[in-house]
């Protein structure tokens, strides 16, 4: 099952700019599955289409003009591989912010401050627990400062909803968000740890060009960096068209960053198609792209032109007021390597089931299998196998006042 390369790089690379480039999502129609307004708002349009709202998720506390609110995320994952310390940090492979396993962990505890740009406001994220740690570890350690998101923001008058912000804000890319409440599995998606950004710094704008499309640039420094000043200028170009019955995002993400003795000039495309047939069923397709040029800056090395590419489908049913079933199949080629270090082709599939305890109190078990077609994962002490089982729980408690 191997993706067909040229193809899906020159259908995306025309979809991409003919659709104007996404991310920003405008004001949306009632029929379009979105965080529900009793989620965390923000300043600025979500990074991506969000995923049908948790059940019964609380409201923001509010004071003047600012709105407060936060959650803390608690789990135990169990891993039938039963990796050790010794081997991998005692870990799930290609997890990221749950990657923790036969133990108890805080997935992410997290406090935010928004004051709507009307017509200039603020938002700051603040991010705790084993989330903020692989959050800031990508690239830039210096930034392991618990900060997620800290930006301000403006709405010039006359400008037709023009909105620019300036700080450190989200990735665009993407059909998951860090907090794991926003998304409909618990675990994130491969797609969402190894082939895209967390986060930019820099300056971005959206405009809404119709009633039903949004588009806007970025101009940041790089993938997941603030404080290093090496490399340029990185260019994101985003759109996002809302329909009733479906949302298109695509993104465009293009520049240079100096890296480890080699210059590195990246491309990214992503795009996803989010489906709203009925207000209780929910599905998308997340397709990703990147490719990769890199020049020696020392002797003795080769220039390089590497790639990777992904794509995923999942699928939500809400089953009650109070409960939900979320699928997700994900297939991802590494085939040099320049992702996960192994030159592989990697599948996984999640299943996860979520029930509203309390207004306040969510929890979900999931189930998911990941499996590649080299030894990949870790086993015991020492041994590397090509598959991995893993069960997880999770429970979620929301700060503010109830519905």
């Amino acid at each position: 099952m191997r993706i067909p390369l040229k193809l899906y790089g020159t259908f995306l690379t025309v979809l991409a700019f003919t659709s104007a480039q996404s991310q920003s999502t405008p004001e949306p129609t009632p029929t379009v599955a979105v965080a529900s307004d009793s989620q965390v708002p923000s300043a600025a349009p979500p990074p991506a289409p969000p995923p049908a709202p948790s059940p019964e998720a609380p409201r923001v506390w509010k004071l003047g003009p600012f709105d407060f609110s936060g959650f803390t995320d608690v789990y135990y994952s169990y891993n039938a591989n039963h990796p050790t310390d010794e081997a991998n940090g005692k870990t799930n492979d290609l997890y990221n912010f749950d990657d923790k396993t036969n133990q108890v962990n805080v997935q992410a505890a997290k406090f935010v401050v928004n004051l709507d740009p009307k017509p200039v406001g603020m938002r700051i994220d603040l991010l705790f627990g084993r989330a903020n740690e692989l959050y800031h570890s990508k690239r830039d350690t210096s930034t392991d400062n618990y900060i997620e998101q800290a930006f301000l923001s403006t709405k010039p008058g006359h400008t037709h909803g023009t909105e620019i912000d300036f700080g450190q804000f989200v990735t665009s890319a993407g059909a998951e968000v860090v907090e794991t409440t926003l998304n409909w599995n618990y675990s994130h998606s491969i797609l969402f740890a190894w082939a895209i950004p967390y986060y930019h710094f820099g300056v971005r704008s959206s405009t809404p060009i119709t009633s039903t499309w949004t588009a806007g640039v970025q101009v940041v420094k790089g993938w997941n960096n603030v404080n290093l000043s090496d490399g340029g200028a990185t260019i994101g170009l985003t759109s996002a068209l809302t329909k009733p019955k479906y949302t298109w995002s695509a993104n465009f993400y293009t520049g240079p960053a100096n890296v480890y003795e080699v210059n590195n000039y990246k491309n990214l495309i992503d795009t996803t198609l989010l489906l709203t047939p009925t207000p209780k069923f929910s599905a998308y397709v997340n397709y990703d792209y990147l490719h990769e040029n890199s020049t020696p800056t020392v002797s003795g090395s080769t220039t390089t032109s590497l790639h990777y590419q992904g794509i995923a489908f999942a699928a939500r049913q809400q089953v009650s007021a109070k409960g939900a079933f979320a699928a997700r199949y994900e297939y991802f080629a590494d085939g040099e390597a320049l992702s996960t270090g192994f030159n592989q082709n990697l599948q996984e599939f999640t299943g996860t089931y979520e029930y509203a305890l309390l207004p306040n109190l969510l929890t979900r078990v999931e189930f998911r299998h990941d499996w590649s077609d080299v030894d990949f994962f870790h086993k015991g002490n020492t041994d590397l196998v090509k598959g991995q089982t893993t069960a997880t729980i999770g429970l979620i408690a929301f700060l503010g006042p109830k519905r």
